[in-house]
């Protein structure tokens, strides 16, 4: 199967990148979204100039190094490997499955995601687990549309995330010794995920997501390491008791299933106290250390979500 590509799109009806560039310092989740047309091409739309939590003042990581360097184990291990491998995905057709502890259960095609829910554009922080982050303009919606959508029980406490098996299109599920034990699983609690900086992404700097990035929709929750943020979702499940992640199954005692950011909280192989951003390079070694937030920056909106909690235990 050949890999999807969009179709032609005229060029008058795309943002010059110069005009897009223009505007990041207010690209958040301001009022209105961002409209998509009815192909998978994600369009930059003018966005009001007005207030927004999601925003930061960081410099972009480029576009270059965000869809050239990157985790996802389903295209190799190595950080190249997926920009190199992931062309052989085929996007389309697409569906997840919604349900679990749900009123309305739902299998929800990519497309109509694309066409009924309003997007918007938001420039996190994004950091990942071997202390170096990326500041990355993301396209999506909260994960609470989708939640909204199908009713979650009283019961439900949790949401499980399920990214697709397709060894014949993804080669790192090929072969017959493997990285990781597939499919790649993920959760959050419920309130987390109802959470407005909480999105399902399915774009960034202004184009439809890239391959290699996690096409054709995927997780993206900014207070927490990069390894929470599930790739090619397939499956959303509400559960009553907390799911099973990847990695915290494969190493407990490295990976904990919150995987808050925490400068004071140490991976047992090095210390997370401090990051390096992507592409800042200052000498042989990458750019200059910088001190992690907690919380990744966001704490005065989030930390609220684990008030009594012991964050050391519960990591």
């Amino acid at each position: 199967m050949t890999p999807y590509r969009p179709p032609h799109i005229p060029s008058g009806e795309i943002t010059p990148q110069g005009l897009y560039l223009s505007r990041r310092s207010v690209l958040g989740a301001a009022a209105g979204g961002l409209a998509l047309a009815s192909s998978p091409k994600v369009f930059a739309a003018p966005l009001a100039a007005q207030p927004s939590a999601y925003k930061v003042a960081d410099k972009l990581t480029s576009k270059e190094d965000v869809t050239t360097y990157n985790n996802f184990y389903e295209f190799g291990t190595g950080k190249d490997d997926p920009a190199r491998n992931a062309g052989s995905l085929n996007t389309r057709p697409w569906t997840i499955e919604v349900g679990g502890m749900v009123a309305k259960p739902q299998v929800i095609d990519i497309e109509t995601i694309m066409k009924e829910i309003p997007m918007e554009e938001r420039v996190y922080r994004m950091r990942c687990v071997e202390a170096w982050s990326m500041v990355i303009p993301w396209i999506g919606f909260p994960i609470s549309a989708i939640l909204d959508r199908v009713e979650p029980l009283g019961s439900a406490k949790y949401v499980a995330f399920e990214t697709l098996v397709r060894p014949e299109e993804m080669q790192g599920q090929a072969g017959l010794f493997q990285a990781l034990e597939w499919p790649y699983v993920e959760g959050l609690r419920l309130d987390e995920a109802r959470h407005p900086l909480a999105i399902l992404a399915t774009g960034l700097y202004g184009e439809t997501l890239p391959n290699q990035n996690g096409a054709p929709i995927r997780l993206v929750v900014p207070w927490k390491y990069g390894f929470k943020g599930i790739k090619s979702i397939v499956k959303i499940t509400l559960t009553e008791q907390e799911p099973p992640s990847t990695w915290n199954k494969l190493q407990p005692s490295e990976y904990g299933f919150y995987a808050n950011v925490n400068p004071e909280v140490d991976h047992p192989r090095w210390s997370q106290a401090t990051e390096r951003r992507i592409g800042e390079a200052d000498g042989l070694f990458g750019g200059a250390r910088i001190d992690t937030l907690p919380f990744n920056g966001y704490a005065e909106e989030v930390a609220s979500l684990y008030d009594g909690m012991d964050l050391k235990k519960f990591f």
